[in-house]
């Protein structure tokens, strides 16, 4: 038992509730952090030293991709809590698996759900699928961060016990005092992954070879997923897969190891020109 445990902030997990409608932290995260992403986006397409002479969507282009993102990351994030991390629950219990309010979205799950996306509406536009990856993977930690910040509001996904000093006792994970790992992944996923993303978007100017931000982002957040794993306590329908594997863990390799290739293959690969 470490001697200073930091006391868990009280904080309703519901905003504002008038009647039967109930505005949550968790949801408010999802519209800030889509808000911000979408005016990061915009601002960064219309940066022309960033782009050389090849070619990009345009701002109108952003403001409708939005829509479809939007869709693709709360569509993809609840059919892959469902498909990865409960089945057995939701096999049986078909119709909760509709239930956005109820919580349960998986990372992975919106992250493929945005890519689908990305690949539709790339081809309805006949727009480079590569840029608009690229586009997403300069904003996506911008959601990232807030999402993980109402993890530790709703006191979910905590960490595994632990005796450093920075410590929480939990509301929902009994009376030992837990790693804080929701605030490890916003700054991880979040705060350092913009930065480094940023710093090779504006620096080195990397927009310029189509697919190397895009494949820097999965790479960045499969490495960090996978270091806040072994400080986070896995999902009790799963527990450990084998040793210390967790479901976070084998999602987030196939990440690095594609983005890795994705930005070895972009960084040799000649830029199309307008």
């Amino acid at each position: 038992m470490p001697l200073l445990v930091l006391p868990f902030p009280a904080i309703d997990p519901i905003l504002l509730e008038i009647g039967p409608f109930a505005l949550r932290w968790y949801a408010l995260a999802y519209i800030v952090g889509i808000l911000l992403a979408w005016r990061y986006m915009r601002f960064v397409v219309q940066q022309e030293h960033l782009w050389g002479a090849t070619k990009r969507p345009t701002p109108v282009d952003i403001d409708d991709f939005i829509v479809w993102a939007t869709f693709g990351i709360i569509l993809g994030g609840r059919l892959g809590y469902v498909l990865f991390y409960n089945p057995a629950y939701y096999l049986a219990n078909p119709v909760e698996a509709l239930q956005l309010w109820s919580g349960g979205m998986s990372f992975h799950g919106g992250f493929l759900g945005t890519v689908v996306a990305m690949i539709l509406f790339a081809w309805r536009r006949q727009i480079s699928i590569w840029r608009l990856f690229d586009l997403a993977g300069t904003a996506a930690p911008i959601g990232l961060f807030f999402g993980r910040i109402a993890n530790f509001i709703n006191s979910e996904l905590w960490g595994r016990p632990t005796d450093v000093p920075w410590a929480f006792v939990f509301p929902t994970g009994g009376p030992e005092p837990r790693h804080p790992s929701q605030l490890y992944e916003a700054s991880l996923e979040g705060i350092l992954l913009f930065v480094v993303i940023a710093f090779l978007t504006f620096r080195f100017k990397l927009l310029r070879k189509p697919g190397f931000i895009a494949g820097a982002f999965a790479c960045g957040y499969g490495i960090a997923r996978c270091f806040v794993e072994f400080y986070r306590v896995p999902d009790p329908q799963l527990g450990y897969l084998a040793g210390f594997l967790t479901m976070g863990m084998l999602l987030s390799l196939p990440m690095i190891l594609i983005g890795a290739g994705v930005m070895i293959w972009a960084a040799k690969r000649q830029p199309q020109r307008t």
